[in-house]
């Protein structure tokens, strides 16, 4: 992979990581484009290498929010900020599973298969229109809309599959704050993120031998700084404006993928 490739992709994926129209989706459609024929696992690794440049944008993003959980906890009671952080363990769960069980199966779809993106983008397309339908509330985010918001989250680490379309849809059509729901959709995960680094760099899958961390290099800093003006922008977006844009984009995208692979 060339340097400006690296670069192109890592702000293709700071922009849409926030975005409910798929960043690993955008990510396999660009490779292709490009004509990539890095192997599945390579391919996963950029991505997540690019998945971890955006997690630390959100951190920078969600700061205030971060020390404030930090203080609570720190507190050591039942306040709202160790409930919130538990809830985000919950909705861990499910993704952790799927991600140790069927970690291979999962690789396996990070090889360009430009049709199945398509089709897992109308998916998503769905999930925002109907979402987009559901009724405005002030309601929090409960224990069991946490798992079930994690469930929704491991369904998306298929590429095409919205992480923040199907985790935010989800949430909203459980009657949920759509504010709230962006907030807890971008912090639930940066765990699972970093915990998937910690994991490869354990496994020996970031050893010298199979990576260029020159191209990694630059993927990482296009992303991050690209991912810190999305987020700020983007969760504004979400919050003021209507779903159905974001689900007419994805559907769009996707019919395209799906005709351009039988071309």
């Amino acid at each position: 992979m060339e340097a400006w490739e690296a670069i192109l992709l890592g702000v293709i994926q700071g922009l849409t990581e926030f975005l409910p129209v798929s960043s690993s989706g955008h990510l396999e459609l660009g490779k292709a484009i490009l004509g990539d024929t890095t192997v599945p696992e390579d391919s996963l690794l950029f991505t997540v290498i690019l998945h971890f440049a955006t997690a630390l944008s959100t951190l920078v993003v969600f700061r205030k929010d971060m020390w404030e959980i930090l203080g609570g906890l720190l507190k050591f009671s039942w306040n709202e900020e160790t409930q919130f952080v538990v809830k985000i363990g919950v909705s861990m769960l499910p993704a952790a599973i799927i991600g140790i069980l069927f970690e291979e199966q999962l690789e396996s779809f990070f090889g360009g298969s430009v049709a199945f993106v398509g089709a897992m983008l109308i998916v998503t397309a769905i999930l925002l229109w109907l979402a987009d339908r559901a009724k405005e509330t002030g309601k929090k985010v409960s224990f069991m809309n946490a798992f079930i918001i994690g469930i929704a989250q491991a369904i998306a680490m298929l590429p095409g599959i919205s992480r923040s379309g199907a985790t935010i849809s989800t949430s909203v059509l459980l009657g949920n704050d759509k504010g709230k729901a962006a907030r807890f959709s971008f912090l639930m995960v940066v765990p699972l993120i970093f915990g998937k680094i910690a994991k490869d760099i354990l496994s020996g899958d970031l050893s010298a031998e199979t990576s260029n961390f020159t191209t990694l290099g630059l993927g990482f800093a296009a992303a991050f700084i690209a991912g810190l003006f999305a987020c700020t922008w983007m969760i504004s977006l979400v919050k003021k404006s209507k779903l159905s844009w974001f689900s007419i984009y994805c559907l769009i995208v996707g019919v395209i993928a799906i005709l351009i692979s039988f071309v």
